[in-house]
């Protein structure tokens, strides 16, 4: 018991670190925010249409491109690619 504490103490001091802009052992990716309504823009899209071709709620594009909220995770590294190569993912999506 004692070392599954341990080990998760561990982990949680290590996440804290990190987070707090400390050097921790691993790699990390931290891609660069976007600016979601210029991406949007420049594929000439309204947002029901991006929303729509990139699998994301409308509610959630307009929170980002008001600044109510950020992509994170996932969601990000999408809007990079679909930044950088918009043909690409609709051709992955179908």
């Amino acid at each position: 018991m004692t070392s599954a504490y341990e080990s998760i103490a561990q982990g949680l001091q290590k996440a804290i670190e990190l987070n707090q802009g400390g050097e921790v052992a691993a790699r990390t990716h931290r891609p660069e925010p976007v600016n979601v309504a210029e991406i949007r823009k420049n594929l000439g899209m309204t947002q029901m249409e991006f929303a729509s071709k990139f699998c994301i709620s409308v509610a959630t594009l307009r929170h980002w491109e008001r600044g109510d909220r950020t992509p994170h995770g996932p969601a990000l590294a999408l809007l990079h690619v679909v930044a950088k190569e918009p043909q690409a993912v609709l051709r992955a999506l179908g």
